[in-house]
């Protein structure tokens, strides 16, 4: 299914889960020693520089963020494949729930985290599974959506995309709308991530993260196209 209308209901759900990134973004980030579950460009990178040696990065938390990302990506494929030749709502809805979950239970091994010391320990690396396996879940349904310009978590293309297609490259600037939308989007998830994340702790942004997601979907699943068959 690859819609093409920026302002589609499915466009509109993929602006709103963009935003849920720059959330959960500042929990990893922000919360679990410069760690990224939601985008594992960055978790290879400083997996590199923690082998390497560098002071303030360790190989487990990349390591577990990976593994989980990867898990998640996994059963977002099956259970693609098992939604197909039924309608898109049902997939959609059944995905946000599963991402959602992921998250409030995050949430709830929050409460008794200190963001300060990265400890427990083991909470550490619960909360980095279980938000690593809903952003890889997350990558991979959107990844079978293919909605052109919103993959909600990854802008390296995006802006790319925005300069080289842009009027100034000779060229014809197609989506450029959605574009901005995605770069707006996912900076002021970051900005609301961060200031609940400074203020309140981890637990409070990683459930309203799953309450957003949630009822994105419910209200966007409400209209015609989400009877398609994908």
């Amino acid at each position: 299914m690859s819609p093409t209308n920026a302002l589609s209901p499915l466009a509109w759900l993929m602006l709103v889960l963009s935003f849920t990134t720059g959330l959960v973004d500042a929990v990893s980030v922000l919360g679990l020693g410069k760690v990224f579950t939601a985008n594992m460009t960055g978790n290879i990178v400083f997996l590199g520089f923690a082998i390497a040696g560098a002071p303030g990065f360790a190989v487990a938390p990349y390591l577990a963020a990976l593994a989980s990302f990867l898990l998640g990506a996994l059963l977002a494929g099956r259970l693609g494949v098992a939604h197909r030749g039924k309608p898109l709502r049902r997939w959609l809805l059944r995905s946000a729930l599963i991402e959602a979950a992921l998250l409030w239970i995050a949430a709830a091994l929050a409460l008794d985290y200190d963001v300060a010391s990265l400890s427990p320990a083991p909470r550490l690396f619960m909360i980095i599974a279980l938000t690593g396996i809903a952003m890889g879940y997350r990558n991979g349904t959107v990844r079978q959506l293919k909605v052109p310009d919103l993959t909600t978590t990854v802008l390296t293309l995006t802006l790319t995309g925005l300069a080289a297609d842009s009027h100034f490259a000779r060229g014809t600037n197609p989506n450029w709308g959605r574009r901005m939308a995605a770069v707006g989007v996912l900076f002021l998830g970051a900005l609301a991530g961060g200031t609940l994340v400074l203020q309140f702790g981890l637990a409070l942004p990683l459930a309203v993260t799953g309450v957003v997601i949630l009822a994105a979907t419910i209200g966007c699943s409400a209209h015609p196209e989400f009877n398609k068959v994908p």
